[in-house]
């Protein structure tokens, strides 16, 4: 299969303050957006546009963004809801901790308003990014 078909593309959003404030280790902070991805797969493994996104696993897209806050976090999980945009809030356990949430793959013209005013993830490491969408 040839590309992405439809530009479809899988958005991650993590909060910043996990590192800022919370000083929770890089490799901790990875392994909760690995689990939000492996969950949302799992979820919507029998959905049209999970099948396409993995149909051609060498070509697919995902943009890492940041949200300050658990609040900031919740507030854009209820928006998604409202917005019938399927995805899964990680709420890590035993701690009851909501960290991050993925979406499952939607073309990007139908969900990138939803995130239009996010930033891309960073520590406090990272080189300040600019506007655009740093994706792999």
């Amino acid at each position: 299969m040839a590309g992405m078909g439809p530009g479809l593309v899988q958005y991650v959003v993590v909060r910043q303050d996990l590192f800022t404030c919370l000083a929770w280790p890089l490799g901790a902070v990875i392994a909760q957006a690995c689990h939000a991805t492996a969950a949302v797969t799992h979820l919507f493994h029998n959905d049209d546009n999970m099948k396409t996104y993995l149909a051609d696993l060498d070509n697919m897209h995902k943009v890492v963004l940041g949200v300050d806050n658990e609040t900031k976090l919740r507030q854009l999980s209820e928006k998604l809801k409202e917005g019938a945009v399927d995805h899964k809030l990680w709420v890590e356990q035993p701690e009851n901790t909501p960290t991050c949430l993925v979406t499952k793959p939607y073309v990007k013209q139908d969900i990138s308003r939803y995130f239009k005013k996010l930033k891309l993830l960073k520590t406090e490491e990272s080189q300040p990014s600019t506007a655009g969408e740093n994706s792999s």
